[in-house]
């Protein structure tokens, strides 16, 4: 089949390679997010799957929005039998479903209809799934809601931040829908329609849901941090200052500390919780570089009683 693929960020990558590999298939184009300012500088930055696509010679799609008449009718010269989409990031309007004849087809980082949205990784870690997935499924004007044609699973381990399960997904995932083109273009797979059941969404983290309820027990600390790691990046406030939790591991066997009350030696910084208390292993405060917690606490001179605390409304 000739494709278009449609995508944005790293996690988009792995995919794009699957597709640009195969003998049976030819992608012709690609759809990206326009280059955006990034860094202290604010540059304009190409995105991940736009460098791949450069490097590979094909040519590059970067409409504002999806709906525009010259991306549209562009798609319509280029005349894909499919268009293939991870993480692409905008909705796509009905104009643009129709014109490849075997539709849009999405890889999304969850069981469906498990964790539909923009965030099913984050999701899923903060709410304690043990097996989360990958699936592909045809794109229709609902949100993540069309039929499944394929299904792969990943167990989700006790340390995994969501950096961690969206790389092995994303690897994973890569072959599931280079699977699912072929199964398309030979005829061998069929769409299956989405159980009315087990719906969950997924609504992107925001930096307020990264903030660190103290109060929380410690398991849901863990989950939080892990959850959104590298972002939005877990956070509280030490002296008026915002400090980012770049991993904690739960400490059951160290009581006694009031709900963000710090207690820090040579080797190790603990924070009590709603439950038992958490090891802080590696912070990052406002303007510097990731470091170990211990680290952080001697710099600071944390005192007895000091705390971490949420954010003021």
């Amino acid at each position: 089949m000739r494709l278009v693929f449609a995508g944005t960020p790293e996690v988009a990558v792995p995919a794009l390679d699957a597709l640009l590999a195969s003998e049976r298939h030819e992608v012709v184009a690609v759809v990206t997010r326009p280059d955006a300012p990034a860094g202290r500088g604010r540059r304009l930055v190409r995105s991940p799957v736009a460098e791949r696509a450069d490097e590979a010679g094909i040519e590059v799609l970067t409409p504002a929005r999806p709906r525009e008449p010259a991306f549209l009718d562009r798609l319509r010269e280029i005349a894909p039998d499919c268009c293939p989409v991870v993480a692409y990031g905008a909705l796509l309007p009905k104009a643009a479903l129709d014109i490849p004849a075997r539709g849009w087809v999405n890889l999304h980082f969850s069981l469906l209809p498990a964790w539909r949205g923009a965030a099913p990784v984050q999701r899923a870690l903060l709410a304690g799934d043990e097996i989360t997935g990958a699936a592909t499924f045809q794109i229709e004007e609902g949100l993540d809601s069309g039929p499944v044609f394929g299904l792969l699973t990943e167990r989700i381990r006790p340390e995994d931040t969501s950096g961690d399960l969206l790389t092995r997904l994303a690897l994973a995932g890569a072959g599931l829908l280079a699977a699912t083109m072929d199964g398309i273009e030979d005829g061998t797979l069929t769409a299956r329609p989405q159980p009315a059941e087990g719906v969950s969404m997924a609504p992107k983290l925001t930096v307020e849901d990264a903030a660190v309820d103290w109060n929380a027990p410690a398991l849901h600390v863990d989950r939080q941090v892990r959850a959104c790691t590298p972002a939005p990046g877990a956070w509280t406030v030490f002296r008026g200052e915002r400090l980012k939790l770049r991993q904690v591991a739960p400490a059951p066997a160290r009581a006694g500390l009031a709900p963000g009350e710090l207690a820090a030696d040579k080797q190790s910084v603990h924070v009590g919780t709603g439950s038992h208390a958490v090891e802080l292993l590696w912070v990052q405060p406002q303007g510097k570089k990731p470091m170990r917690a211990a680290d952080w606490a001697r710099g600071v001179r944390v005192a007895a009683g000091e705390r971490l605390t949420a954010p003021q409304p």
